[in-house]
């Protein structure tokens, strides 16, 4: 399995990002990153082969800082265990960031697709594969990054659960599950996210389980709006959560 992470909010969401893939370190994993935006608009992406510990070493020497921000722990599957198949992955353009779990079976198809359009690939990664699709359509349709987005997952074939965040806007983050859990939690001017609900629950109980096919704008400061694939308006249901920390 992997672990996803992501916050938005009024805090430097470093320390939330990693805490919260210690959270989900029972999941295992063979490698790690994190990617955030700064108050320049910047985005900055670090990542490592190994452990949560491993990234924090890499991290240790840098100067990071941001709001907004999502994180990985990846378990290899298309693609070896290493730096550079690591998560988050990024669109050739290097704007629009994104971590993911589950497969996407048609990943292939795609990635031809894209290569007959002129992308080019770092990775061995399906992951990479989806957030380059997301930035052709961004670019060629001027859409949204929800659209974009929505748009996307509809022609992928497989499992996901999504969290992208562009640079370019960075009061906003989309995310996005099939057959892979995510869950949102809701709390005071600031959004979590995460694989369940572990590295959520130390700063709120409320939370919304997005359901399949279905995708959220969330954007700092206000409502999350959620929408299923055929951009109908969804109304999420939000839980109380009672879960003790002292037992994670």
């Amino acid at each position: 399995m992997c672990g996803i992470v992501g916050y938005i909010g009024h805090r430097e969401s470093y320390p939330i990002l990693i805490n919260g893939l210690h959270r989900l370190e029972y999941r295992g994993y063979d490698s790690a990153g994190v990617a955030l935006i700064d108050s320049r608009s910047n985005l900055n992406i670090y990542k490592s082969k190994g452990k949560v510990n491993d990234l924090e070493s890499v991290c240790s020497s840098r100067n990071i800082s941001g709001s907004v921000g999502i994180a990985h722990t990846r378990w290899a599957t298309h693609g070896e265990p290493n730096d550079t198949n690591a998560h988050p992955h990024v669109g050739n353009a290097g704007n629009i960031a994104m971590v993911h779990n589950g497969t996407i079976e048609n990943y292939a198809v795609l990635k031809e697709f894209l290569i007959n359009n002129g992308y080019t690939f770092q990775s061995e990664t399906d992951t990479e594969v989806l957030v380059c699709l997301i930035e052709h359509i961004h670019t060629s349709n001027n859409c949204s990054l929800y659209e974009a987005t929505r748009q996307a997952l509809q022609r992928v074939v497989g499992a996901f659960a999504i969290a992208v965040i562009d640079r370019r806007n960075p009061d906003t983050v989309i995310s996005a599950r099939r057959s892979s859990p995510l869950a949102i939690g809701l709390g005071d001017d600031e959004f979590f996210m995460a694989s369940d609900a572990s590295p959520i629950i130390e700063y709120t109980n409320r939370i919304i389980y997005l359901d399949d096919d279905q995708i959220a704008i969330i954007r700092r400061g206000t409502a999350i709006e959620v929408f299923n694939l055929d951009n109908e308006a969804v109304s999420p249901s939000v839980q109380q959560i009672d879960l003790d920390i002292a037992q994670l």
